[in-house]
């Protein structure tokens, strides 16, 4: 086998064995998933999990590594230093996250649920939630340089803010206990974040 071929094929295992780690960690709990059912769903032997994952806590790392540090979150981040509409740049910030947590929420509610159980799940769920925070942070840096936050609201504020209406505790909130559809959420939110924001 050609070493393109190799690594070809190496890209293609990783990738069968991320999303049966991925799929298993969301219908069945990250504790209850064995490695030896995430090699069968990926059709690789046990031990090639380990060579590519290092096992559960590995493949959970490099599941959240890979959506934090992905092309997708390089261009949002790069709309939120472009932006020059306050009200735009909200919508824009509360769209994505509505999105991720739509995305990720099945994930990431096991992440929560086996983050007080074990350091490394810690681990991974505070690698999530710092890159939204630095999205957030990013967010309201650029509000303020626009001088469009209210007074008496400077740019850390406006990110604990941001964060208090758009981390997955509260998403899960206003899904879970409220049973508000996204598009309800997201309504809401660009009403909200406008008024605690920005200028009148």
């Amino acid at each position: 086998m050609s070493p393109t071929r190799r690594a070809e094929y190496a890209a293609q295992t990783r990738q069968a064995i991320l999303e049966a780690a991925r799929s298993l960690f969301t219908t069945q709990g990250y504790f209850a998933t064995r490695v030896e059912q995430i090699a069968g769903a990926a059709r690789v032997a046990p031990a090639t999990v380990y060579a590519v994952g290092g096992g559960k806590s590995g493949l959970l790392r490099t599941l959240i590594e890979s959506a934090v540090n992905s092309p997708e979150n390089a261009r949002i981040l790069a709309e939120i230093e472009s932006a020059t509409d306050p009200q735009g740049l909200i919508a824009l910030i509360v769209a994505t996250s509505g999105a991720k947590f739509g995305q990720w929420a099945p994930l990431m509610r096991q992440v929560v649920a086996a983050a007080p159980q074990e350091l490394a799940v810690r681990e991974s769920m505070e690698i999530a939630h710092g890159g939204l925070r630095g999205g957030l942070r990013n967010t309201a840096g650029r509000l303020a340089a626009l001088g469009a936050l209210r007074d008496g609201l400077d740019a850390a504020q406006a990110a604990d803010i941001l964060w208090l209406y758009l981390c997955n505790a509260a998403y899960f909130v206003r899904t879970d206990d409220l049973g508000w559809p996204l598009e309800k959420s997201e309504a809401w939110l660009n009403a909200v974040l406008r008024r605690e924001l920005l200028r009148p």
